[in-house]
């Protein structure tokens, strides 16, 4: 059977019929699978030379790729080969893999024939195609399409104003301060612990208007959506939801709270008075809050502790930094562009179509791999190498493009932004002094842990 042959070329488990099995099980929007269940019968060796298998045997969207920090030959031997590549079979099912830079454009750019919509699979891989909303989905403003996806989007939009960032500034330096004041010095600490996540938990309270004294939960909130499926973590993605359902009636509290307050300047009051989505389902608001959750943690947090991990690499550009710190604002695009902290966004074909002289079918699933066209050497020169003063530093797929573009992009460049400033005024150094832990995710592409020293 040709494709139990073809899939086994990267499993570690021969038997075909088990992971089909699963998949099917999957299809039916089963979601208490054991999730060693799932990770034994999809482990690979994510160090396998991807070149000696059959084209039509690569999947990148396995997690333990990017944990491995090993997906980049995948996406090199992809975008040479088959930009536009058809996986059959995968944890994640049929989908498209689209990995350059100008395909990706397209992609994002036709919302009215690559869909959002959460009903049809919504904006990461894995997503299950629904009747309706039962207790386990998500819909939210980025997994819809227009005129819905605009409305509620213009919502939230407000507090990203250029305006209202110039107000946020003084008050993200003044935390970053306070952080940076606090670490030790000439002794190992978790960058991520102490400092991403620290500022970045700090900046929602704030958004939301939540105590302080939350922000953990928020970020633990974060955290659970993208390890649904970690054995580690949670036996089956059911008991992960049990935990997103903890953050749903924390927020349910908040926002009928808030719709009997006059109107104020954070997130829930915004959504809690705005007739687009002051009405919302339970599966709707949460949607929407772990959206906002997500979007105001992950990225920025990631780029922080990129940015770190990705000047200690290249020590010839961080010297560059040290020269000359007005190349913080160009550093600042180039690091988001190097990490990419969302490696993938998927999209439902809603007519057949063509992408890159490839047929795709109504109901095709397509990955938009960010992360690939960050890489892409017909696009951006000199891709693969880290460069803080590129001439084009802004030209990168991280924010996405047209409708669904970043609705907190100029955020998260000035957290980082402040961030290297004040860095730089205390610490001639972050030195990275061990390994980073990745995570096991092929949607966000995060750093778990970040073993730096400071020096003075």
């Amino acid at each position: 059977k040709r494709t139990g042959e073809i899939m086994s070329a990267q499993y570690l488990e021969q038997n075909n019929d088990i992971r089909e099995a699963l998949m099917a099980r999957q299809r039916n929007g089963e979601i208490d699978i054991p999730n060693s269940e799932m990770a034994a019968a999809f482990a690979i060796d994510p160090h396998f030379d991807v070149n000696k298998i059959p084209l039509d045997a690569l999947d990148p969207s396995n997690p333990a790729l990017f944990s491995s920090d090993t997906m980049w030959a995948h996406f090199a031997r992809l975008r040479k080969e088959d930009p536009v590549h058809f996986h059959k079979e995968s944890t994640v099912g049929p989908y498209w893999s689209v990995t350059r830079y100008e395909d990706i454009m397209e992609v994002d750019k036709r919302h009215d024939v690559f869909s959002s919509q959460a009903r049809l699979g919504g904006i990461t891989l894995g997503g299950i195609v629904r009747e309706d909303d039962d207790d386990f989905a998500l819909p939210m403003f980025i997994a819809m399409d227009p005129p819905k996806h605009d409305a509620q989007r213009k919502v939230v939009t407000p507090m990203f104003v250029p305006r209202n960032l110039a107000d946020l500034e003084p008050l993200i330096r003044e935390r970053i301060g306070v952080i940076l004041d606090g670490l030790p010095r000439n002794e190992e600490f978790n960058w991520v612990k102490h400092v991403s996540v620290e500022l970045t938990g700090q900046m929602l309270a704030t958004l939301f208007d939540v105590p302080q004294e939350d922000r953990l939960k928020l970020v633990y909130w974060s955290d659970t959506v993208q390890s649904l499926g970690d054995p580690e973590l949670f036996d089956t993605p059911e008991e992960g939801f049990q935990v997103l359902f903890e953050c749903l009636a924390y927020f349910t509290e908040l926002y009928e709270q808030r719709k009997k307050e006059p109107p104020k300047f954070d997130l829930i009051s915004m959504l809690a008075h705005d007739p687009s989505t002051n009405n919302m389902s339970p599966q709707e608001l949460l949607g929407n809050i772990i959206l906002l959750i997500v979007g105001g943690n992950d990225t920025t947090r990631n780029s922080i502790s990129g940015g770190v991990l990705a000047l200690n690499q290249n020590p010839r550009e961080y010297e560059k930094l040290l020269q000359n710190p007005s190349l913080i604002p160009k550093m600042v695009s180039e690091i988001i562009r190097w990490q990419t902290p969302l490696a993938h966004m998927a999209r439902t074909a809603v007519e057949d179509t063509t992408l890159g002289g490839k047929q795709i079918k109504k109901g095709d699933r397509l990955a938009m791999w960010y992360i690939s066209g960050n890489r892409d050497e017909d696009y951006i020169k000199d891709a693969d190498q880290f460069i803080i003063d590129r001439t084009h530093p802004r030209t990168h797929t991280a924010f996405g493009y047209g409708v669904h573009r970043c609705v907190g992009n100029r955020l998260a460049e000035m957290q980082l932004r402040v961030m290297w400033e004040e860095i730089q005024a205390r610490f001639s150094k972050v030195e990275v002094t061990g390994d980073p832990k990745l995570l096991h995710s092929s949607f966000v592409h995060g750093i778990t842990e970040l073993p730096v020293t400071l020096r003075d």
